[in-house]
């Protein structure tokens, strides 16, 4: 029997950096403001707006934003940022331990 696509497949690799980006501005317990993501993620602020507003529609809704209010990740979006960072670890894992990439190597190969 085929098993479901992961919900992470079901997402654009950009879609995947915002979450992971909110992810960590949340556990280093900052408000996660369009400019604090767009400072992270070293693009405009125009452009997270965008992208925040179609992770609020999505479905299932994978954050709760609101102009001026910033952002939160839903139960279901904190799943798949925790997912997108666990397949970047196992990734770099492999990178460093099976063939033999050096720290810098790994991370921006991951």
């Amino acid at each position: 029997m085929r098993q479901p696509a992961s919900k992470t497949r079901q997402l654009s690799s950009a879609a995947q950096d915002y979450i992971k980006a909110v992810y960590s501005l949340e556990q280093e317990q900052q408000p996660v403001s369009t400019t604090a993501l767009a400072a992270r993620m070293g693009i405009a602020p125009a452009s997270v707006t965008g992208m925040l507003k179609k992770l609020a529609e999505h479905k299932p809704r994978l954050v709760h934003y609101a102009r001026h209010q910033g952002v939160t990740l839903t139960p279901g979006g904190r799943a798949i940022a925790l997912e997108v960072l666990r397949h970047h670890r196992l990734i770099e894992l492999y990178l460093s331990e099976a063939l033999g990439y050096t720290g810098g190597e790994v991370h921006a190969e991951a």
